[in-house]
């Protein structure tokens, strides 16, 4: 029996939302879980998606999945609400579990499993039972579907008991970069605390160029340039720009220590928003006498 109650005690469940927190929302989700698993432990990933902003929801939950335990539940409450056509059910979007790397994701089918998987499966789906004959849960899905839902899972039921086996999802286009013969070209996916410019350019991408094969990454405004990959911050004098790739192997423009009086981050800095390019131009080793030929 100990073993089983050790075991509950690994399940955590976490919390990805665009409600903010300014309202009263967050706390009652929390409370709903305590109220039906006292003993649950309740990690919040964030609750600042930009509203109905499932790319940027399953940004955030790809960078920490690999940080979690194995049976660890996560509620996505982004553009949370099922959407129902009676008329054609293959429209449908309804609460879903996902299971995908030994974990399990609680939201509605709306496209971001598809982000989360991007070209991988899932290992199960299923789909919640009973919520179609439950309408006064719709307009808070997440606290009268998907918290049952995590607190059954949590007490150890399967996933079998409380939903049916689902066989497809919604897919929605993941954005990647472009590759020709000597240009990669991939943009802002993601601008954080600091003002750091995370883009959609894996190391994986730009290795294939590669080892020691000089580049240039530019932006909107080409006075500004960078030539080299830092290992970490400091390695460029407070104020400087730098290109790393980081936890997560995502190529990021960062500015060490971008505060206002260092001229601010690499967004304020560069000019540059959510979704704007980054280009990465490579120079084959002989094909460019001098830096100012790649412009």
């Amino acid at each position: 029996m100990l073993r089983d109650v050790n075991a509950k005690r690994m399940n955590s469940i976490t919390l990805t939302t665009d409600l903010g927190v300014k309202d009263h929302y967050v706390a009652a989700i929390k409370g709903s879980i305590l109220s039906q698993l006292p003993e649950a432990v309740i990690i919040d990933i964030t609750h600042h998606v930009r509203p109905f902003n499932i790319a940027q929801a399953s940004f955030f939950l790809k960078n920490v999945i690999a940080d979690f335990p194995p049976n660890t539940i996560h509620i996505i409450a982004v553009d949370a609400e099922p959407y129902i056509d009676f008329r054609n059910p293959e429209n449908n979007a309804l609460p879903t579990i996902m299971k995908f790397k030994g974990q399990y994701f609680i939201g509605t089918d709306n496209g971001i499993f598809s982000l989360l998987l991007e070209d991988e499966q899932p290992e199960e789906l299923w789909e919640l039972d009973d919520v179609m004959s439950r309408p006064e849960g719709m307009p808070f899905p997440t606290k009268r579907f998907f918290v049952p839902a995590a607190c059954a899972l949590a007490s150890g039921k399967s996933p079998d008991e409380i939903a049916s086996p689902k066989n497809g999802f919604v897919r929605k286009i993941v954005t990647r970069p472009i590759v020709t013969d000597y240009t990669l070209k991939g943009s802002v996916i993601h601008i954080d605390h600091y003002g750091n410019l995370i883009t959609n350019i894996k190391k994986s991408d730009f290795e294939r160029f590669g080892a020691g094969t000089p580049f240039v990454i530019y932006f909107r405004q080409r006075e500004y340039y960078i030539d080299k990959i830092s290992f970490g911050y400091n390695e460029v004098p407070a104020g400087e720009k730098l290109a790393l790739f980081n936890d997560a192997g995502l190529l990021e423009i960062a500015i060490n220590k971008g505060t206002p009086e260092n001229g601010g981050g690499a967004n304020s800095l560069f000019g540059m928003r959510n979704g704007d390019v980054i280009r990465i131009e490579f120079s084959p080793r002989g094909s460019a006498e001098r830096l100012d030929s790649l412009f």
